[in-house]
């Protein structure tokens, strides 16, 4: 089974010393007390795969391995497990939106990338996070990406007891990690998100993805020379991605909605909230109109099955929709009322193709 962002961030906790976490990457002791993931939004081992020979960074740092994306495939998930080391069913961030449970009928969405101030951030994602863990240990931890996400409440909920360190250009970035790991037994996440936004708006391979693939490298590049020497540098990604070439409108010449309330989740991997005791009527309606077009599962079944890891607390549950829909191919399954925002995005994520799911890690030490 391949390792998850969770591993990893387990394993480079744990080489400098953090108690009660786990090395299942056998990364061993810190060289230089000095650890730096730098996270790609969006960068799948399919694009490395498809566009390497722009990379430099292939030959200033070495492959370990191919991990795999939590599912849902998606940021709000994978970026709470980097943060706190615990799967899906655990942490609760099932998706990139979710019904708050006794939210009434049919209930609110919490869109955890744009939050909700009426959700408390720590009481929805309630596990500590490695790390405020790791600053109560006394390592030096701090989060360095684009001051706009400072003060969110995706920040608060998934990555919260870091320093926040902002910067909005690559030299900033790599002037703030520099800062962040300037003394031994200290940590920096680097997080990046110019090729996800590429992707989503003109596609995996695009001119306006390419420039941000050049921006990684500018990033990449900077780090290895400017950070502190031995620093260890882990370069992964949350999600790969996929240029949809099919969608079904839901509700829109099908009778797709006809029980269900509330659809959450995003095109690639859906909740569907339906009326009490329909769950079956639901998960067959859908079952014949789609075939093998959609994975389909129904809350229990996704359980037993352990889509979102092998412990899935009560809140997860209450926030899990009734049943699951996940588009195979490169279908996307789109909301009537977000029909023109939808259809606008190139790139997805979400699902459980190995384009989504497999991330690559690389590693590289500063000179």
């Amino acid at each position: 089974m391949a390792h998850l962002l969770s591993d990893l961030s387990q394993s480079v906790f744990s080489s400098l010393g953090l108690a009660d976490t786990e090395d299942s990457l056998l990364i061993g002791e810190s060289p230089a007390a000095r650890e730096c993931i730098v996270l790609i939004d969006g960068m799948g081992s399919n694009a490395i795969a498809e566009y390497g020979s722009q990379l430099p960074i292939k030959d200033q740092m070495k492959f370990i391995t191919t991990l795999s994306s939590n599912f849902p495939s998606t940021t709000v998930t994978n970026l709470t497990s980097l943060g706190t080391g615990v799967h899906p069913g655990e942490h609760g961030m099932l998706g990139y939106t979710m019904r708050v449970p006794r939210s009434g009928v049919p209930g609110r969405l919490l869109n955890a990338l744009r939050w909700d101030e009426r959700v408390d951030p720590v009481t929805w994602q309630n596990v500590d996070t490695l790390f405020e863990r790791g600053v109560r240990a006394g390592i030096s931890v701090s989060h360095v990406a684009a001051k706009r996400y400072q003060d969110s409440g995706f920040t608060e909920a998934a990555l919260r007891g870091a320093q926040y360190r902002g910067g909005n250009s690559s030299t900033e970035l790599i002037t703030q990690a520099a800062i962040a790991l300037a003394k031994p037994n200290s940590f920096a996440y680097v997080y990046i998100s110019d090729l996800d936004e590429a992707s989503h708006s003109d596609g995996m391979g695009s001119e306006k993805w390419l420039v941000a693939l050049a921006k990684i490298n500018e990033l990449v590049t900077g780090l290895l020379e400017w950070l502190p020497s031995g620093t260890r540098i882990w370069l992964t990604a949350d999600h790969g991605m996929i240029n949809r070439k099919d969608f079904t409108i839901l509700g829109k010449d099908n009778l797709l909605l006809e029980n269900v309330t509330l659809i959450g989740g995003e095109p690639r991997a859906r909740h569907l909230y339906v009326r009490d005791g329909s769950d079956h009527d639901v998960f067959l309606q859908w079952q014949e109109f789609f075939g093998e077009a959609v994975l389909l599962y129904l809350k229990k079944d996704a359980i037993t099955a352990g889509l979102f890891g092998a412990l899935v607390t009560e809140d997860s549950f209450d926030r899990l929709g009734d049943v699951i829909a996940i588009p195979n191919g490169d279908l996307v399954l789109i909301e009537p009322d977000k029909e023109k925002q939808q259809l606008a995005m190139v790139g997805h994520h979400g699902g459980l193709t190995p384009a989504e799911l497999e991330i690559p890690l690389f590693c590289g030490s500063a000179s």
